[in-house]
């Protein structure tokens, strides 16, 4: 797993131009301009044409309703994002108070994402804890020692990091994320589909990445199986456009679910399966 700073600046100034919308924003984050610097917005420019802002909104959207809903259901206090790039959620969403967010990822990131927000005055709404690590490398320790407890419910959060892993990479990671997780855990994640991978339309954009050094390797057509396979059950998937997934924001009709082989983007909230842990069920 590879440093992908660059590609968080994109994610942040594409967060920038949603939260500038007047009228019909999805959410608004008024840090992610300053964050998106020095590259965002040039990979932003870049890529323009592959729907890549109107996705990353429907996403965070997505994202940011999944958070809340779990927060709402009040019996998950921990919630550990990631490779949580530029990701604000700590300093714009509303959180119990009882919360703690694990943001993971690079440190030098985590720092400079510090420092940026600091410069704006920006406070965190939720008790933050960053946790510098290559996820490359055995990171979740790490999670142990500032007081993450593997013995209570989760909500993890891998937002657009998976299509950068390979399969393998991949289903280890969710699988290990299984293992690390209390009955009641819950999975908010992306996936793209192998088809949209293969797909004639979407190679010029697939080579520009390959070209930039940040290539997307993995995609599934199948996600509720895949899941399945990693200790995760499937009880929300969309597509982008689809009711409860910026239906009236995305500019394509969704593809139906029974056409084969149609390029496809998932975003996906699972549920821990109860053969993953050993421990006692908690959830009233």
């Amino acid at each position: 797993m590879k440093e992908i700073s660059y590609t968080a600046q994109w994610t942040a100034a594409a967060r920038a131009v949603e939260s500038e919308r007047t009228g019909d924003r999805l959410f608004r984050d008024e840090y992610a301009r300053t964050l998106a610097a020095p590259r965002g917005f040039e990979l932003l420019n870049k890529y323009r044409g592959a729907a890549v802002a109107d996705f990353i909104a429907v996403r965070t959207r997505y994202m940011d309703d999944s958070v809340g809903r779990v927060m709402a259901e009040g019996w998950i206090d921990q919630v550990v994002m990631v490779a949580s790039g530029m990701d604000t959620r700590p300093y714009r969403l509303a959180w119990p108070d009882r919360t703690t967010v694990y943001e993971v990822d690079h440190a030098a990131l985590l720092a400079e994402k510090h420092d940026r927000l600091s410069g704006l005055s920006a406070r965190p709404r939720v008790r933050t804890v960053h946790v510098g690590a290559d996820l490359a490398e055995e990171w979740r320790p790490m999670l142990a020692d500032v007081g993450f407890d593997a013995a209570r419910p989760t909500l993890w959060v891998a937002e657009g990091l998976l299509f950068f892993l390979t399969e393998e990479q991949a289903a280890d990671l969710l699988s290990a994320l299984a293992k690390e997780s209390a009955p009641g855990s819950e999975l908010a994640v992306d996936m793209t589909s192998a088809s949209l991978l293969a797909h004639p339309m979407t190679q010029p954009f697939l080579r520009a990445l390959r070209e930039a050094d940040t290539p997307w390797l993995f995609g599934t057509d199948d996600p509720v199986g895949f899941l399945s396979g990693c200790g995760w059950a499937v009880h929300d998937l969309k597509q982008p456009g689809e009711p409860g997934a910026g239906e009236d924001r995305w500019p394509y009709p969704p593809p139906p679910r029974g056409i084969a082989n149609a390029p496809r983007n998932w975003l996906i909230n699972a549920a821990l399966t109860e053969i993953s842990s050993p421990q006692q069920e908690v959830r009233p």
